[in-house]
Protein backbone atom coordinates (compact mmCIF):
# COMPACT_ATOMS: atom_id res chain seq x y z
CA UNK A 1 0.00 0.00 0.00
CA UNK A 2 1.70 3.44 -0.89
CA UNK A 3 2.39 6.27 2.02
CA UNK A 4 1.52 9.46 1.77
CA UNK A 5 1.68 12.51 3.62
CA UNK A 6 0.09 15.36 4.51
CA UNK A 7 0.11 19.13 6.17
CA UNK A 8 -2.76 19.65 8.45
CA UNK A 9 -3.59 22.46 10.82
CA UNK A 10 -3.15 21.06 14.24
CA UNK A 11 -6.87 22.02 15.37
CA UNK A 12 -8.10 19.63 12.84
CA UNK A 13 -5.67 16.93 13.92
CA UNK A 14 -6.39 17.00 17.23
CA UNK A 15 -10.28 16.89 16.69
CA UNK A 16 -9.53 13.82 14.69
CA UNK A 17 -7.47 11.98 17.38
CA UNK A 18 -10.71 12.43 19.61
CA UNK A 19 -12.78 10.33 17.76
CA UNK A 20 -9.20 7.76 17.69
CA UNK A 21 -8.23 4.59 19.96
CA UNK A 22 -9.81 1.87 22.22
CA UNK A 23 -13.49 2.15 22.00
CA UNK A 24 -13.57 4.84 19.67
CA UNK A 25 -14.42 5.11 16.03
CA UNK A 26 -10.88 4.73 14.57
CA UNK A 27 -8.17 2.42 15.76
CA UNK A 28 -5.62 5.13 14.12
CA UNK A 29 -5.12 7.90 12.48
CA UNK A 30 -4.41 6.90 9.23
CA UNK A 31 -8.16 4.16 9.39
CA UNK A 32 -9.86 7.79 9.87
CA UNK A 33 -8.08 9.69 6.77
CA UNK A 34 -8.85 6.54 5.03
CA UNK A 35 -12.31 6.32 5.45
CA UNK A 36 -12.81 9.72 4.74
CA UNK A 37 -11.23 9.70 1.72
CA UNK A 38 -13.68 6.66 0.73
CA UNK A 39 -16.48 8.90 2.06
CA UNK A 40 -15.87 12.08 -0.04
CA UNK A 41 -15.23 9.86 -3.01
CA UNK A 42 -18.56 8.20 -2.91
CA UNK A 43 -20.13 11.56 -2.42
CA UNK A 44 -18.46 12.72 -5.50
CA UNK A 45 -19.29 9.97 -7.57
CA UNK A 46 -23.33 10.35 -6.51
CA UNK A 47 -22.80 13.66 -7.60
CA UNK A 48 -21.11 13.34 -10.52
CA UNK A 49 -24.09 10.75 -11.26
CA UNK A 50 -27.11 12.96 -10.28
CA UNK A 51 -25.31 15.34 -13.22
CA UNK A 52 -24.45 13.25 -15.75
CA UNK A 53 -20.63 12.92 -15.46
CA UNK A 54 -20.34 9.08 -14.66
CA UNK A 55 -16.21 8.55 -15.25
CA UNK A 56 -14.65 5.67 -16.24
CA UNK A 57 -11.25 4.16 -15.03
Amino acid sequence: MPKISLDMPNELLEDLRVHVGDDKKFVSVADAVRTACRKLLDQLDSIDTRHGRIGGK
